[in-house]
């Protein structure tokens, strides 16, 4: 069922949003369009292999298959592809995976990756560990088979009368987080500026919030705070830091896409009510990227206990399940 789309505040600049948490998965891949390039945004998608100590759902399945196709269309129009950090849900790996990132071995990658420019988070520098032995993984799979693969850290990028440009490296969260820095990318064409700030969960630090008031954005598409990880790995203070620098946000931006960390919460949109108020009061809008396509909400991790209740897996996907203690899983039966 489609909703009235909201103003989209854009004319010159296409946004489409092709997977994210309101879509029913892990994701903030995004295709943007100017006269001049397009450009795919972090194109990941990912499923949570364990939520309620259940694996995902045979509907996230079906899901995650059909917005991988999406990907794939939009992939073959992009000329650039961006990484902005190494998460799966932000980059899509060459191996072989029916749980999370649901690739086959040495096609799904290449496909999205495969003669293009790839512009990616610096891999040596302001990284942790874990996503430096992805960064490096990258570069010899995937990466191999991109026309350019360049580190884009605070690099500008210029394509006729489009700009992109990217930030330096900024906190995944809080300054302190365990999980490293991402960039966020600023797209503009004849004053618009479309703006993408993955994982910024707020944003939680007051720097990264400074950098996106200064960009002046149109719109911006941002991670919001993880209030799912609330009160075990992520603080109380954390969330309220991340809350109302989100408010600083809207009461700026006159369109905001809310996204990924934020949408995993059931109650997401009851514990971002005075955002929503800020905005209003501001004449500027917060929506999903599935509501600024027009279309419902499609929330599934967050419910998938209830997808076990309602719709009960096939007695096959129950023999399925039980071979999720192998390294090699075969592609469910759905």
């Amino acid at each position: 069922m489609e909703k009235e789309k909201p103003d989209k505040a854009l004319s010159k600049i296409k946004v489409t949003p092709l997977a994210a948490e309101s879509f029913g998965v892990r994701s903030m891949c995004t295709l943007v369009e100017t006269p001049d390039v397009t450009v795919l945004l972090d194109a990941g998608v990912s499923l949570c292999p364990y939520r309620f100590s259940l694996p995902p759902h045979p509907i996230e399945f079906q899901t995650i298959s059909k917005l991988r196709e999406r990907i794939a269309e939009a992939a073959d129009k992009a000329e650039v592809v961006t990484i902005s950090h190494y998460h799966f849900d932000h980059h899509t790996p060459l191996y072989e995976d029916w749980v999370v990132n649901w690739t086959v071995a040495n096609e799904t990658a290449r496909q999205i990756y495969q003669d293009k420019a790839v512009l990616i988070k610096n891999p040596r520098e302001k990284i942790n560990a874990s996503q430096r032995q992805r960064a490096w993984l990258f570069q010899k799979t995937g990466g191999k088979y991109a026309k350019k693969l360049e580190a884009a850290d605070g690099k500008t990028f210029i394509y006729g009368q489009t700009t992109l440009r990217f930030s330096e490296p900024v906190a995944h969260g809080s300054e302190d987080s365990m999980l490293g820095w991402v960039t966020m990318a600023v797209v503009e064409h004849e004053g618009e500026r479309f703006m993408f700030a993955p994982d910024v969960q707020g944003p939680m630090s007051s720097y990264t919030l400074e950098l996106i008031l200064k960009a002046e954005p149109t719109v911006i598409m941002l991670g919001g705070p993880p209030f799912y990880l609330g009160g075990f790995r992520v603080e109380a203070a954390q969330l309220e830091r991340g809350l109302r620098n989100l408010e600083r946000v809207v009461q700026a931006v006159p369109l905001v896409i809310l996204e990924h960390h934020a949408l995993r919460d059931e109650s997401w949109r009851e514990k971002i009510g005075e955002v929503y108020q800020q905005a209003s009061g501001a004449g500027h809008s917060v929506v999903t990227a599935a509501e600024y396509l027009g279309n419902e909400n499609v929330f599934l991790e967050s419910k998938r206990k209830q997808l076990y209740r309602d719709s009960p897996p096939s007695s096959e996907f129950k023999q399925w399940m039980k071979t999720l203690s192998n390294k090699k899983i075969a592609k469910p039966p759905l």
